[in-house]
């Protein structure tokens, strides 16, 4: 469990990550998705799913990236079967994800109808509370704020599960270590079509 920054606390988040089958287009072959509510976050809100796809997993991005082989998938769900799931688990929540355009993307081709209220994306928000570092990859961050991912040992790096609660707790640190508030965030994390434009200061003149 880990304790949710003041500045999160009201809001209802989803912290996703999404797997690739490497074709083109890219289909989903895993996704996680972490709900948070309220006060605390426990991994125990997290669900994960494994997913068929259409076109076969291409075998560098077994290799390279994510280690999951067509076998892996042959008795899952397609994403027709589990797609009311999904969108449920993400309706009228804040997107959070690591370099979170290309979950948003993806997602968004997958579901047509989803538009999520609001888009954090931890990689934006490292660049500006910790700049001048040498990568921003998921795994160098977790390296550098000695984030404790022991909750998802079972899974490694490039897994969905492990990916988005490592995700989680880098937004965590990031908010504690910034102290910002909701707006602040929503400037430094946004894309910008999320971001409200600022009022001119002397009114409608």
């Amino acid at each position: 469990m880990t304790n949710i920054p003041n500045t999160l606390r009201s809001k209802d988040i989803a912290v996703v990550d999404v797997e690739g089958n490497g074709q083109t287009p890219p289909e989903i072959i895993e996704i996680a998705i972490l709900a948070v509510s309220g006060e605390i976050a426990s991994i125990n809100n997290m669900r994960s799913w494994l997913i068929k796809p259409q076109q076969p997993i291409t075998q560098i991005f077994t290799r390279k990236v994510h280690g999951i082989k067509n076998s892996d998938v042959e008795g899952s769900p397609s994403w027709a079967e589990i797609a009311p799931d999904i969108d449920g688990a993400l309706a009228e929540r804040t997107l959070v994800a690591h370099n979170a355009a290309v979950e948003q993307r993806v997602l968004a081709s997958h579901l047509p109808s989803w538009n999520p209220p609001m888009v954090l994306d931890t990689l934006r928000l490292a660049e500006a509370v910790w700049p001048g570092l040498s990568s921003y990859s998921l795994d160098k961050l977790i390296e550098h704020a000695k984030l404790d991912t022991s909750a998802v040992t079972e899974q490694g790096y490039h897994r969905a599960g492990f990916d988005a609660w490592a995700a989680w707790q880098l937004l965590c640190k990031l908010v504690d270590d910034s102290g910002l508030d909701w707006a602040a965030l929503v400037s430094a994390a946004a894309p910008k079509e999320f971001v409200p434009k600022a009022e001119p200061e002397n009114g409608l003149w």
